[in-house]
């Protein structure tokens, strides 16, 4: 079983989970069922996992939000990632655009920061929900620019989008797979993305740290977990089968034709990068003083 811990946008976990599990079953002539658990800002998917009997049968789909946000944002998490996981390998990694609505007089991430910072408290910045990465990181951004930007959640991404195209929300920084379609058809602007490369499909859009105005990187990335105590040749077994399944040319296609890219971490470093990534976000969670409340 396969524990979905949520999904974001039209790239989630309930996709990336279904392509593993088909791909597992393959490899390890078994089959590998998905079992969605949705709930509590994924929470109620990864305590599953993390309280399930540690055989290597009950495994998760986890990402960026559940193995390192939340960690860093609610206090008495009921679970700890680093603590009762093991990571059997990291699978993708996705950067995020950086929206505007196509009528914002703004051609530049340097433009907008003026524009905004003109009018401090007046325009407007989206998210799919209190607690997802588009607030954290938006907060963060804007934060990191010295903007006063008004947040309004919305229940989930496509309805922040449609708001945007209608010319009531100013700017959105959200997952480039989801929002890529809205600036390659001219319906909105394009600022900046979050990675430390450009998008290839997305070539004339400069990484945040190009435009010079602030210095910022991160990728919503995906991996698959098993539960702390999980048999050493259990693990062996899942994570040779994890790094047979990313090194596939049609995998590695489809997660890039979504505008994402495969990232493979060596085992020995599996650990220090889930750790690196929750020690990060937790200081700019702490610094910008980003809440969930």
């Amino acid at each position: 079983v396969i524990g979905q811990a949520h999904a974001i946008g039209a790239l989630g976990t309930d996709i990336l989970g279904r392509n593993l599990a088909q791909k597992l079953g393959e490899l390890l002539r078994q089959p590998v069922v998905v079992e969605n658990r949705a709930g509590a800002g994924s929470i109620v998917g990864t305590e599953h996992v993390a309280r399930s009997t540690a055989d290597g049968y009950t495994l998760l789909v986890g990402g960026i939000n559940n193995m390192v946000m939340n960690k860093a944002l609610i206090k008495n998490l009921s679970y700890d990632p680093l603590r009762d996981f093991i990571p059997l390998g990291f699978t993708s990694a996705y950067p995020f655009l950086l929206l505007a609505r196509a009528d914002l007089p703004v051609a530049s991430l340097a433009d907008f920061a003026k524009y905004a910072a003109q009018r401090p408290g007046k325009l407007t910045y989206g998210s799919a929900g209190i607690g997802t990465l588009q607030h954290v990181w938006g907060a963060i951004l804007f934060k990191g620019l010295g903007l006063d930007l008004l947040h309004v959640p919305f229940k989930g991404a496509a309805p922040a989008h449609q708001e945007m195209m209608a010319g009531r929300l100013d700017v959105f920084f959200d997952n480039l797979s989801a929002s890529k379609q809205h600036v390659q058809s001219g319906r909105l602007k394009g600022l900046a993305v979050s990675s430390a490369s450009r998008s290839s499909h997305l070539q004339a859009v400069p990484t945040v740290n190009e435009t010079g105005t602030v210095k910022f990187e991160g990728e919503s990335w995906f991996g698959l977990f098993a539960p702390a105590g999980t048999p050493a040749t259990a693990v062996e077994i899942l994570r040779n089968a994890h790094a047979s399944i990313i090194r596939e040319p049609e995998f590695a296609a489809r997660i890039e034709r979504d505008g994402g890219r495969v990232i493979a971490v060596p085992p020995q470093e599996q650990q220090r990068f889930l750790q690196r990534e929750v020690e990060r976000w937790s200081a700019q969670v702490t610094q910008y003083g980003v809440s969930v409340d």
